[in-house]
């Protein structure tokens, strides 16, 4: 557990990490602005599952509200995992969760995969938006767990 909450706390700091860069940026790249309110509505769907409720409400690839908007659904979404981890006992990382995919597609996945796949999902797409940025001419930002390690 201690493991798992550790990545949480580095989640929580890369996701507003990356919308720092953004802002900074000053991007209008609607495609870019799209992958990190994606990453965020991810986050919402994969705890939403883990709350034993459905997810079809969220629509993973809708264009970008303003970065205000999806910073605050990131600060949602981190105070929403804190209170579930901080409920969650480690006796049930490898409970089976039943769940459908966003398109119908029934599936079985453990608490520790679900949580897995937030922490890697949210790392990959972020990696994504650093390069985007670079190609941009901004600068982009510092997400290594390492770096988080060494605060």
């Amino acid at each position: 557990m201690k493991t798992i909450k550790c990545m949480m706390d580095h989640l929580y700091w890369a996701d507003g990490r990356i919308l720092d860069a953004l802002e900074e940026s000053e991007t209008k790249n609607k495609e870019l602005l799209k992958l990190v309110r994606h990453v965020a509505v991810a986050e919402q769907v994969w705890l939403s599952r883990l709350q034993g409720k459905g997810s079809a409400q969220y629509s993973l690839w809708e264009e970008a509200e303003e970065l205000t908007v999806i910073r605050t659904m990131f600060e949602e979404n981190a105070e929403q995992y804190r209170v579930y981890i901080g409920g969650l006992e480690e006796s049930k990382l490898d409970e089976m969760i039943d769940y459908a995919s966003q398109s119908g597609v029934p599936f079985r996945t453990s608490v520790r995969d679900i949580l897995l796949q937030v922490l890697l999902h949210g790392q990959y797409h972020r990696g994504q938006i650093n390069r985007a940025l670079r190609l941009e001419s901004a600068e982009p930002v510092q997400v290594d767990y390492i770096t988080f390690a060494r605060l």
